[in-house]
């Protein structure tokens, strides 16, 4: 079976950005909306008697796969929703600073900035020049920006403009020492590199699984280290605050912030199947795949514009998903809209600074016909072969 067939994305799209929104296969989508089948089946029954032990046994599913205590890791909707209820908790104070780089997500961007206004505080976005050099002088140029009044550390596991895997193990352990608070976004990081949430030891995470974990939209997780978590306040305040027999798990972090009301958990309790599908697949032998395909697309991509890598050692810097310069003179959105509207190829155009990227996400469905269709376009596109 072509692995294309296994998803339920349009055949006429050439779809090379699953790094946006992901992508669920078949097989999870029937489960997801089996589940959704049952809670309309018996809303009563689903909701008020079945909704915690089932979301328990999703979580032990979850904690397995991200190598950490199920009490320690609660769903969320998305990873912004995760993040703004743990910034909300943070006594932020005038003067105080929260340190990251300038390559974050810009809706994590516009959260510090609100909230930051608000206490008075400085959100300081450290400069990482690119290309990057190595792992080692990534982390000590980073590093030179902590100061006296460094508080938080904010920083992405890979990045969505850029698509660069941050060595934020080393960063963590830095900041444990230094007696400073560090966040990290790993909305890109599940799925598409192995992730040991114990190992890595930052004091909060958050991931999309949506994306690159291949559950419903939807669906994100919030890691919080044990000792953390009496201080997050939950975002809505509901029938986990002081809860009942039929609400509580017995756990308050996970009471607090799991049950917000009623909504719809199908895609919560659907991870499990996302997490089966990949076994089933051998994922990482996939992964490996899609590696060596983008490399290809990469090496191939980059000899067509003339422009030459933001990363050194590929194997490094990326996962399944990278970001490729365009020369100055391409206007990017205009070149993303006629690659959709002329060889109806999903790709996307990100800008960092002044330059802008072609972001290609390579997931078990592309092939190299995918990106053959993606070279041909820009060939056709450019004349004399310049864009």
């Amino acid at each position: 079976m072509h692995q294309k067939k296994r998803f339920l994305l349009d055949p006429k799209i050439t779809f090379l950005n699953h790094g946006s929104f992901g992508a669920c296969p078949k097989p999870v989508f029937d489960v997801y909306q089996a589940w959704q089948r049952e809670l309309e089946y018996h809303p009563v029954e689903f909701l008020g008697r079945r909704a915690v032990p089932l979301l328990a046994e999703s979580r032990e599913k979850l904690a397995e796969y991200l190598h950490c205590a199920a009490q320690d890791v609660v769903y969320f909707p998305n990873p912004s929703t995760a993040i703004n209820m743990v910034v909300r908790n943070l006594d932020l104070q005038f003067g105080d600073e929260i340190l990251a780089t300038d390559h974050e997500y810009g809706a994590m961007d516009r959260t510090w900035r609100y909230f930051c206004e608000k206490a008075g505080a400085r959100y300081v976005q450290r400069h990482i020049p690119l290309p990057v050099t190595t792992h080692a002088d990534f982390v000590e140029l980073f590093w030179a920006g902590v100061t006296p009044k460094t508080k938080i550390i904010f920083l992405s596991h890979i990045t969505s403009i850029t698509a660069l895997i941050f060595p934020v193990a080393e960063i963590c352990k830095r900041a444990r020492e230094a007696g400073i608070l560090c966040i990290v976004d790993g909305a890109h990081a599940p799925g598409q590199i192995s992730l040991d949430l114990t190992e890595l030891d930052a004091d909060i995470y958050t991931g999309a699984l949506h994306k690159w974990t291949l559950a419903p939209k939807g669906t994100a997780f919030l890691y919080v280290r044990h000792e953390m978590q009496s201080w997050l306040d939950p975002l809505v305040v509901s029938w986990g605050y002081d809860a009942e027999v039929g609400f509580g798990s017995g756990n308050q972090f996970i009471d607090y912030h799991e049950w917000q009301g009623t909504r719809d958990i199908a895609a919560f309790l659907s991870v499990s199947a996302a997490i089966n599908y990949q076994r089933e697949q051998d994922w990482d032998h996939v992964r490996t795949r899609c590696r060596n395909l983008l490399g290809v697309a990469m090496q191939k991509i980059q000899s067509l514009t003339g422009m030459p890598p933001i990363a050194p050692h590929p194997s490094a810097w990326y996962g399944q998903m990278a970001a490729l310069p365009l020369p100055l003179s391409v206007d990017g959105t205009v070149l993303q809209k006629k690659l959709y509207d002329n060889y109806q190829i999903e790709i996307p155009h990100t800008r960092w600074k002044e330059q802008s990227f072609l972001r290609i996400s390579i997931q078990e469905y592309n092939s190299l016909e995918d990106i053959n269709i993606l070279l041909n376009a820009l060939e056709e596109m450019l004349p004399d072969n310049q864009l």
